[in-house]
C-alpha cells in the first residue's frame, strides 16, 4: 500500500502534533510512504490544549487524513478534552484563602499553608498535584465537602498506563498531605485522597489540642503508609482507609478515636504491603504514651494472616490504652474482655464471609477497582453498636441511611436490604 500524503485537517492551526515514523508532519516535505505486507507505521500524537476562558472542560477535535495512491482517503478522528486550570507553583499562601470548585488547581513543587494562615476548600474543589508535590500545612486546613461533592486530591497525570488502568489508579502519583508540628484544628470532611506516596501524615505535636478531624473521607491506594498519626490527638470517623504499600493506619503515641471506619489492606501491586493497623508507643527508643487508641464499629481486615499489630514498650510499665468495640478484626482471636468488646474475629467466620468477601462488587484487579461497599443482606448487618451509630454517624460515607430495622453494620458503608439492579 502506498500513501501519497498524510495531513491534519486543521493544518498548522491544529492543537495536535502528529509524528509519523519519527518525523512531525509539519516538518517534512515527504509525500510518499510505502507499506509492505505485515508492515506498519508508528504514529504518535501530542496535544497542547489552547488557553480558554471557559471553566468547563472543552472538547478538542481534528482528523488525520491518509491519502492513498488509489484515490481513497482514510480518516482517523482525534478527540480530546481540555480543561482550564489554576496553576500554582512553589506557592506559599500569603493570607487566608478559599479555593472553590470552578476549575481544578494544578499544583507543582508543593502548596504550603504557613503558620497562622488558613486554607478553606469548598465542596467539589479539585487539587491536582505534580509528582512528589505535597500539601504542607503549618497553619490550618479546612476542607469540607459533601456526599454529592467530594473534595478531590489526586495526581495531575491523566490518561492510561495500560488499556484498563488509568494513572489515577496507580499509587505514587503525588506526595501527600503533611500536618506539621504547629498545625492544629484541621478538618478533612468528604475528601477523596488517593494514589499518592504517603496519604495523610500528622507530625508529633502533643495531645492537649486536637490536630485533625478526618470524617466521611477516603484515603486509598498509596505507596507507603496511608494514615500516619505521630503523638497527636485526632478523631477519625466514617472513613475508608485502604490499600497501602506500608500500613493503612500507623499510630505512634497519642490520643486517637476511630468510629465507623473501614480499614482494609488489599494492596495488590508488586513490592509487598504492610498491615491494616499498626500501633506502637515507641519510636527510635523514645517512649510516646498512647492515652487512647479506640476503634468502635470498625472493619479492620486485609489479606494478611494477622492485620493488627500492637507493640508496647515495657519502659516505665507504660501500657497502651487500646480498645476494640463492635469491630470485625482480622487477627487471631483473644479473650481480653476489657479491651475487646463484642468483636468478631475473621478466622471464626465461614471462609466465604472473610476478608475481601465482605465487600461487593468484587474487586477488579485488571482495572484496579476496589469497592469497599457491603453487599445485599450483608451478614455484618446488626454487628455494630446501634446506639453509637445513632449518636455519631446515622448516615454512611455516601450519605445513605445506615440504620435498617433498628440495626447497623460496622465500617463506613451501610448495609443494604434492597438488591441493586
Amino acid at each position: 500500500m502506498r500513501i501519497t500524503r498524510i495531513a491534519l485537517q486543521a493544518g498548522n492551526k491544529s492543537s495536535f502534533r502528529v509524528n509519523v515514523d519519527g518525523t512531525f508532519l509539519q516538518e517534512t516535505n515527504r509525500n510518499s510512504w510505502e507499506l509492505y505486507s505485515k508492515d506498519s507505521l508508528r504514529v504518535f500524537v501530542e496535544l497542547t490544549a489552547p488557553e480558554t476562558s471557559y471553566d468547563k472542560p472543552q472538547t478538542i477535535e481534528d482528523k488525520i487524513s491518509f491519502y492513498l495512491e488509489n484515490g481513497n482517503t482514510l480518516n482517523v478522528v482525534l478527540k480530546a478534552v481540555g480543561q482550564r486550570v489554576e496553576r500554582l507553583s512553589s506557592t506559599i499562601l500569603a493570607k487566608d484563602s478559599i479555593f472553590n470548585s470552578s476549575v481544578p488547581y494544578l499544583i507543582k513543587d508543593s502548596l504550603i499553608i504557613p503558620d497562622g494562615k488558613t486554607l478553606t476548600l469548598s465542596p467539589g474543589t479539585r487539587l491536582l498535584f505534580h509528582p512528589k508535590a505535597q500539601l504542607i500545612v503549618y497553619g490550618t486546613l479546612i476542607a469540607k465537602g459533601t456526599a454529592e461533592q467530594n473534595i478531590i486530591l489526586r495526581g495531575d497525570r491523566m490518561g492510561y498506563m495500560f488499556s484498563q488502568q488509568p494513572y489515577d489508579r496507580i499509587p505514587g502519583q503525588w506526595g501527600g498531605i503533611v500536618f506539621k508540628k504547629q498545625s492544629f484544628h484541621n478538618i478533612l470532611d468528604f475528601c477523596d485522597i488517593h494514589s499518592s506516596d504517603f496519604g495523610v501524615r500528622c507530625d508529633s505535636s502533643g495531645v492537649s489540642t486536637r490536630k485533625l478531624v478526618l470524617s466521611n473521607s477516603i484515603v486509598h491506594n498509596v505507596s507507603t503508609n496511608a494514615l500516619t498519626l505521630n503523638q497527636c490527638k485526632t478523631e477519625i470517623g466514617n472513613t475508608q482507609i485502604t490499600n497501602a504499600g506500608g500500613n493503612c493506619v500507623n499510630i505512634i503515641g497519642g490520643d486517637n478515636l476511630f468510629i465507623h471506619c473501614t480499614i482494609g489492606q488489599f494492596y495488590s501491586l508488586v513490592g509487598g504491603r504492610g498491615i491494616a493497623l499498626n500501633i506502637s508507643n515507641t519510636i527510635d527508643q523514645q517512649l510516646l504514651p498512647i492515652s487512647r487508641a479506640h476503634f468502635k464499629n470498625c472493619i479492620i481486615t486485609g489479606y494478611n494472616e494477622d492485620d493488627i499489630n500492637i507493640e508496647s514498650s515495657t519502659q516505665n510499665n507504660q501500657e497502651i490504652n487500646y480498645l476494640f468495640d463492635h469491630c470485625i478484626l482480622n487477627t487471631p482471636s483473644t479473650s481480653d474482655q476489657q479491651r475487646i468488646i463484642e468483636c468478631i474475629f475473621e478466622n471464626d467466620l465461614p471462609s466465604k464471609e472473610r476478608r475481601e468477601l465482605h465487600f461487593d462488587p468484587a474487586f477488579d484487579f485488571q482495572k484496579l477497582l476496589f469497592p469497599f461497599t457491603l453487599p445485599f443482606n450483608s451478614p455484618l448487618q446488626g454487628k455494630a453498636n446501634i446506639e453509637l451509630t445513632r449518636q455519631t454517624f446515622p448516615l454512611d460515607r455516601l450519605g445513605r441511611i445506615r440504620i435498617i430495622n433498628e440495626t447497623s453494620a460496622p465500617g463506613c458503608y451501610a448495609g443494604i436490604t434492597t438488591k441493586q439492579k
